[in-house]
């Protein structure tokens, strides 16, 4: 599984992309408020129904969506602020239990469910927050829903982790995959500095992140 072209051509003596901090800072910025135009622009367009409703059916609507959005909004806020945040000082850690409310809050709905099989600990933030953005991978390889399913591999938190995205049709996306392995050769914006990132927080965590199908399913690994 992890004998992918892609390895191959990282030990092959390929230079990964590197990004200056302000660029890096900006461009995760760019990713944070692409996630929230969404639900806050559906708020907006629930507040102009709002004013104009001629009816309770009208203002029933209204409020629904503005509930509904506010909830979705809150959700990708937390989630952004552990994932892409400073998440506490240097040497900080944080609660796997946290961090799975978190997930399942952002992540979950009618098509995608998140199978948790880690146990809840404390974990050091850089550690967390990987695990994170690897499921963030793991969902964008589901495009029409399905299961994520998170192991350690190893114990404590110098162990691997692994991410299996189990879907209709699921998809193996190159760049990203080249993201991961250091081996992409263009530049990096906005769509691809989320992987870009991912392969920052494995380094600094002491491992090394992969992309790969496993039969019909995806699987992102740090290990």
């Amino acid at each position: 599984m992890s004998g992918s072209s892609s390895s191959a051509s990282l030990d092959s003596g390929a230079t990964p992309v590197a990004v200056d901090a302000l660029d890096l800072a900006a461009l995760l910025c760019s990713r944070v408020c692409h996630d929230l135009i969404s639900p806050v622009g559906a708020i907006v367009n629930g507040l102009e129904v709002l004013d104009d409703a001629k009816n309770a059916d009208d203002r029933d609507f209204a409020l629904d969506l503005i509930r509904k959005s506010a909830r979705n909004a809150s959700a990708r806020l937390q989630f952004c602020r552990l994932a892409f945040g400073a998440a506490g000082s240097a040497g900080a850690q944080i609660d796997t239990g946290d961090a799975e409310s978190m997930a399942r809050g952002f992540l979950e709905d009618e098509k995608t469910r998140i199978t948790w099989n880690l146990p809840r600990t404390l974990q050091p933030k850089n550690r967390v927050k990987l695990l994170l953005n690897m499921l963030i991978i793991a969902q964008q390889t589901i495009p029409r829903g399905g299961v994520l399913t998170i192991d350690a591999l190893g114990q404590g938190d110098t162990g691997g982790l692994r991410i299996r995205a189990a879907g209709l049709n699921a998809r193996l996306p190159q760049n990203i995959a080249d993201q991961l392995a250091g081996v992409h050769q263009g530049t990096v914006d906005a769509h691809a500095v989320q992987p870009y990132y991912t392969r920052l927080l494995a380094q600094a965590s002491g491992l090394r992140a992969s992309l790969a199908m496993d039969g019909d399913a995806v699987v992102v690994t740090a290990e």
